[in-house]
């Protein structure tokens, strides 16, 4: 038989994990593996966290190995995994607030000029590595849908994720959740209702980068080395937007945004290192920033949402940490340069 998530279990395998044969939770290193990036991807999608998603996939493991003795076979393993996964999850969410971006607070843009307003207690929304994740529905890892779950209540989250992105049937849901059909349905009504007020559609899902917009990224790493402010606002669209966690500020129009690297940021000419990378299936880069020794320290990383041959969106994360995470460099030397033969590429 084939279940909702794709998976094929034969009746076989299923009477062999009811019989207490052999199954996939004989061997758990590599029951680990096979399922690790796949439930890091729905973690994140139900957390908006990197780093919580981490943990919440090493809980799910732990509590499924303590459970593995009384698993029955009524379902495939990795359909078990998910509930024990989605269970976790909600557990996590319960009495936490959503996880923004600073656009979704409901504050206005801003000015370049303006003073820049950070906060560290708020529970900022996260990018994650490609590397990380399975990203085969590249759709349901953007920010912008990333962003838009956050504004769902936890429960409508789950539903949404089990139903549009792992296509488990209503009834199947239910059990997962311990609710009933009809509330799965209206949960599902409610939680496309929410989206829909969102605008998220297909049109904000980018397909692979054609040549044009390679040339593009390329431009753009040579714009921020030289900080050449010109060139930076001709690659960005005319009302494109920027933002950059922990701070609240967010600004639209490639006019201000110009104005603001060219204000507010530190750098120089030859100061801004940028290190490429994909996050949220997204080209992404770590940019750096000369100190006064002389070599290059993490600033931020930058997730761009391309729209043709310009740059529609920028989320510039303030947080050093993820430097790690994507597997980017802990410094860059003083005479890195763009054309240099170790200047690293991802």
């Amino acid at each position: 038989m084939t279940t909702t998530t794709g998976e094929t279990v034969t009746t076989d395998q299923t009477q062999q994990g009811a019989a207490g044969q052999t199954t996939e939770l004989d061997d758990f290193d590599q029951l680990t593996a096979r399922y690790q990036r796949e439930l890091m991807a729905h973690c994140y999608r139900m957390s908006g966290s990197v780093h919580e998603a981490e943990d919440l996939v090493q809980e799910t493991f732990l509590r499924a190995w303590k459970a593995s003795a009384s698993f029955q076979g009524r379902s495939s393993v990795r359909t078990w995994l998910y509930r024990i996964a989605t269970n976790v999850c909600l557990t996590n969410l319960e009495g936490k607030p959503r996880r923004p971006l600073p656009a979704g607070l409901g504050t206005s843009d801003q000015m370049a000029g303006d003073a820049l307003e950070e906060n560290h207690e708020i529970a900022w929304l996260e990018p994650v590595p490609d590397a990380a994740v399975v990203v085969a529905e590249r759709d349901t890892l953007r920010l912008a849908f990333i962003a838009a779950l956050q504004h769902l209540p936890a429960r409508q989250r789950a539903v949404l994720v089990l139903r549009d992105v792992l296509r488990w049937s209503a009834k199947e849901t239910a059990e997962a959740l311990d609710t009933t059909v009809p509330a799965v349905n209206s949960a599902l009504q409610r939680a496309h209702a929410q989206l829909g007020e969102k605008a998220l559609t297909e049109d904000t899902v980018v397909e692979d980068l054609d040549e044009r917009q390679q040339r593009l990224l390329d431009r753009y790493l040579a714009a921020f080395w030289a900080k050449d402010i010109d060139s930076i606002v001709g690659l960005l669209k005319a009302d494109a937007t920027w933002d950059m966690p922990p701070f609240t500020n967010w600004y639209k129009g490639s006019t201000t945004i110009g104005e603001l690297i060219g204000t507010k940021c530190p750098g120089g000419v030859h100061d801004m290192p940028m290190v490429a990378t994909v996050a949220n299936g997204q080209p992404a880069f770590g940019l750096y920033m000369r100190m006064p020794a002389g070599h290059f320290e993490p600033f931020h990383l930058q997730v761009l949402h391309l729209e043709g041959e310009k740059v529609r969106h920028v989320t510039a994360f303030f947080d050093p940490r993820l430097f790690a995470t994507f597997g980017l460099p802990a410094t860059l030397p003083a005479g890195w340069t763009p054309e240099s033969p170790s200047a690293p590429h991802a």
